[in-house]
């Protein structure tokens, strides 16, 4: 798998590339946003080059990374992952809003990094081959969820979500009232059992809330998971 680091340090990068070499990535390496950005640039002939994944350290010396993470949505859907020091659950919910797929907390485990990698690789690839959905429109309240054009509305106002928030609320608004574990969810959605995607869950779960202004909506069961409750009318 080809694979875009986009990291300017050029130690971290090197040693951060022999590993991921060893475990059969290519690597391209870009130490700027403007570079990350140029890699994925259609060549002469309009193809675009096909990368695996986008692992997006966000200091850059030449543009935000949050703002790169965003330029890089636009013009691929290949999966980004954050690599930041920002931890809180706030700069979280801002990158996953911009498109990206998965973040990675410095210092991390290199172990932890190419499950990461593998996971959102292996989720991104199930998604690219699914087939048409279901021709299915769900009506909860003023909330509207069109699961063959993934498109949201509420009180006919549409509602840009993220391609795994929208996965999450459809499966919730599938059975409303019905608890979903956490570890169930995890399997739907991210399509792994690795437990370290727990955190990932209550960040998408706290957006999709946020984004819907519905904070009610979803309701957490404490020790168990979560369920949609359907807003009256």
């Amino acid at each position: 798998m080809r694979l875009l680091l986009v990291e300017d340090d050029d130690h971290v990068a090197a040693a951060l590339s022999a590993v991921l070499a060893r475990h059969g990535f290519q690597v391209v390496h870009a130490r700027s946003g403007e570079e990350a950005l140029q890699a994925l640039l259609p060549d002469p002939d309009g193809v675009v080059p096909p990368f695996g994944v986008v692992l997006l350290d966000l200091g850059l010396p030449d543009q935000d990374g949050f703002e790169v993470c965003g330029k890089i949505r636009k013009r691929t859907g290949t999966p980004v992952i954050m690599v930041t020091a920002r931890a809180d659950v706030r700069s979280r919910i801002h990158g996953l809003n911009l498109g990206a797929d998965d973040y990675v907390v410095k210092p991390y485990d290199t172990g932890e990094l190419l499950a990461r990698i593998h996971a959102v690789s292996r989720r991104h690839v199930f998604e690219e081959s699914e087939g048409a959905a279901a021709e299915e429109v769900l009506t909860l309240g003023s909330v509207h969820i069109e699961l063959p054009t993934r498109r949201v509305t509420v009180g006919g106002d549409a509602v840009q979500l993220t391609r795994k928030e929208f996965d999450l609320l459809a499966l919730l608004a599938q059975r409303p009232g019905v608890v979903f574990r956490r570890e169930q969810i995890i399997s739907e959605v991210w399509r792994t059992s690795w437990e370290g995607t727990g955190r990932t869950l209550e960040v998408h779960v706290a957006s999709l809330r946020s984004k819907l202004a519905m904070p009610a909506l979803i309701e957490t069961v404490r020790g168990v998971g979560y369920r949609l409750v359907a807003p009256a009318g």
